[in-house]
């Protein structure tokens, strides 16, 4: 269903480019001018690579590289020259893209922040990443939720950025919201190979919804990250993915939003979204609608505690060489 990768486009299809870019290394201000540069460029390699495509995604860290460096030189604000460098790509191209910045925080750690802009230039959706990658990343967790906004041909998009989509609970709010394609960013390395091919399937098909994902490719010299831009369909399957992990390839696929919302509708067995809600709809009228999830009241009563919890080793950022914090979650 994919079109050859998008080369032949239905009418009510929309065409998603993962790229899987080199991992670059940022530590001044100028390396991070020349990424942002390097970024403009791949936005117009993009549109020229696919005369169809609708939406450009870049992975996580693709403007910062993997350092997990906080120094304000090198953060940036949703307002500033990195950004508008991307919503200008967005115009002159006239694409639709996601972006990775980490952004400025004046009252604690930066934001590991992800943007959807419009083909002019707009920025649609602005997500705070919801569950770092701890004890390894130092961001502050996010604190909009998770959004959705209306995207491309029809479709409605939401972003997710990698740790997170070790959540089931993410993706579920994202479908939840109303989101048909689900991006997800990530940096991952390696070892994570295995458990990202089969959440992001997962993630697809519990929730009747298609999710375009991607990592950075390459080395730093320190980090290797692992490319895999992976599509996946709305019941699971794969529809695009690069096994070779190639910097800078640019893996795509259409994605038909229109068959998204016949399943969601029409799908009796599996469709978990739906029954989740209505559990037993067969013996009870409408189903059982209450919440029959321990964790689920615990975390609303701010009482989350596992049964093991109070032997857990790792509960800071010590063991990374970050200093344990003392702040408090205000919200």
């Amino acid at each position: 269903m994919s079109g050859l990768s998008g080369l032949n486009k239905s009418p009510n299809g929309v065409i998603v480019s993962v790229v899987q870019l080199q991992l670059p290394v940022v530590e001044t201000k100028k390396q991070l001018t020349a990424q942002a540069a390097i970024i403009v460029s791949m936005v117009a390699k993009a549109r020229r690579n696919l005369a169809g495509c609708d939406l450009v995604v870049f992975p996580e860290y693709s403007l910062h590289g993997l350092s997990m460096a906080t120094n304000s030189d090198i953060m940036c604000a949703v307002d500033g020259p990195e950004v508008r460098s991307f919503q200008q790509a967005c115009i002159d191209n006239n694409i639709w893209g996601c972006f990775s910045i980490m952004e400025i925080n004046p009252d604690g750690n930066p934001y590991n922040t992800g943007l959807i802009i419009d083909n002019f230039g707009e920025i649609k959706l602005n997500y705070r990443k919801m569950h770092p990658w701890t004890p390894v990343e130092p961001w502050e967790p996010g604190n909009v939720g998770v959004p959705v906004c209306p995207g491309p041909n029809g479709s409605t998009l939401a972003l997710i950025i990698c740790h997170d989509g070790m959540f089931p609970e993410m993706a579920r709010e994202c479908a939840y919201k109303g989101a048909d394609i689900m991006l997800r960013t990530a940096g991952y390395t390696a070892p994570i190979r295995e458990a990202w091919r089969f959440t992001n399937q997962s993630n697809s098909f519990c929730n009747l919804m298609a999710t375009a994902n991607v990592c950075m490719s390459g080395s730093d010299g320190s980090f290797d990250s692992m490319g895999e831009g992976m599509i996946v369909n709305f019941d699971g399957t794969i529809l695009a993915y690069s096994s070779n992990g190639r910097s800078n390839e640019i893996i795509s696929a259409e994605i038909r939003p229109d068959l998204i919302h016949e399943a969601r509708i029409n799908w009796g067995v599996e469709n978990n979204i739906y029954q989740l809600g209505h559990r037993g709809y067969v013996a009870i009228d409408g189903g059982a609608k209450d919440c029959p999830y321990q964790f689920m009241r615990d975390l609303m009563a701010g009482e989350y505690c596992l049964p093991w919890e109070n032997d857990i080793k790792v509960v800071d950022g010590t063991s990374c060489g970050f200093p344990k914090s003392k702040r408090k979650y205000n919200g």
